[in-house]
């Protein structure tokens, strides 16, 4: 159950997508496995992260195009393609066409500003642009009019044997109330006012508010997206934490999962940087005590699904005695049915 004992509605997990750099395919290959095995354990949703220049999925939208041919019910999310890398015109395209081969199950999340590390590559990424690029919400905004099938050329008819629309095709109907927004205190009443489905992660930021908790903070953003949306009864939260199920964990596997907890808990002392980042602490034990833990967070309790993260490097036997205990005891411990 939730907070206020409503039965958790969705469940997911989040997934980077590692390789290894001399043998790309396996990871790819593992990650799709991944995905079938979530579909099969009952799972909601599966998400997949967005890495450039490094050993993660660079192209999730190819990824759960894979992906949507070997499914047939699990939601196929993206958590989150970084706008700053990308052309909204094409994105548009690339989402309309993978959302209609998944039957509608697309779920892209996305974020703006300025990308990670951009000075290392911005002259390959936009050689004659790179100082004047624009990385406002406006990627957003232009991202939603293709998808939405609002005009983008001047021009609809047939030149010879060719005939041209005005509009983003594919079109993909409902494909634009499917896109997810997260960031902080500001982007949580964007996205509301935009009517955009609201991600949250183990990371927010303490600009707008005076507590240093993270679960409250995390709540706070839910409270003031659920206070804009234009229509709150459809909106859409979820919830991402690291969250690690050890029910059928073997003794080596749970010590590497609590020492991978106490390597990152340092960091969740106090907000970091000048943006005053805060950072969630891990979440690692048996089913039953992960339940009453997420069911006192503030954030948990206001979010109506889940897509817990998976940790970056572990390995796929790891991956898969979470997920299935995920799948066989914590969420019916939160009050969840397998889809």
């Amino acid at each position: 159950m939730t907070g206020d004992n409503r039965p958790l509605e969705k469940m997911g997990f989040l997934t980077i997508g590692r390789f290894d750099e001399h043998d790309p395919r396996a990871g790819h290959l593992e990650t799709l496995r991944m995905i079938e095995m979530a579909e099969d354990l009952g799972f909601d949703s599966v998400w997949v992260r967005h890495r450039h220049l490094q050993f993660g999925i660079s192209s999730p939208v190819a990824v759960l195009a894979a992906a949507a041919m070997r499914t047939s019910r699990i939601e196929l999310g993206t958590a989150v393609i970084p706008l700053g890398l990308e052309n909204p015109f094409r994105l548009a395209e690339d989402l309309a066409t993978v959302d209609l081969l998944s039957e509608g199950r697309l779920n892209p999340g996305v974020s703006v500003g300025t990308p990670m590390r951009y000075d290392d590559y911005k002259t390959s990424l936009y050689p004659d642009t790179h100082d004047i690029e624009d990385f406002s919400k406006d990627r957003v905004q232009r991202l939603l009019s293709g998808l939405r099938g609002e005009p983008v050329s001047s021009f609809e008819g047939t030149v010879g044997i060719e005939t041209y629309s005005t509009r983003i095709q594919p079109h993909s109907p409902g494909l634009a109330d499917r896109v997810w927004y997260g960031g902080g205190l500001a982007s949580a009443q964007w996205a509301g006012e935009q009517g955009l489905n609201y991600l949250t992660s183990s990371v927010v930021s303490i600009e707008g508010t005076d507590s240093r908790d993270f679960a409250t903070i995390q709540g706070e953003h839910i409270d003031a997206y659920l206070a804009h949306h234009r229509d709150p009864t459809r909106a859409r939260v979820s919830q991402g934490l690291v969250v690690i199920p050890t029910d059928s964990a073997t003794p080596e596997q749970i010590r590497r999962y609590e020492d991978y907890r106490a390597s990152r808990l340092p960091r969740t002392a106090g907000p970091q940087g000048p943006r005053g980042m805060m950072f969630s602490p891990d979440y690692v034990g048996p089913s039953d005590e992960l339940a009453e833990q997420l069911r006192s967070h503030a954030g948990f309790q206001r979010a109506s699904e889940v897509a817990f993260a998976l940790p970056f490097s572990f390995d796929a036997a790891d991956y898969e005695q979470i997920v299935t205990d995920m799948a066989r005891h914590l969420g019916p411990a939160l009050g969840w049915s397998p889809g």
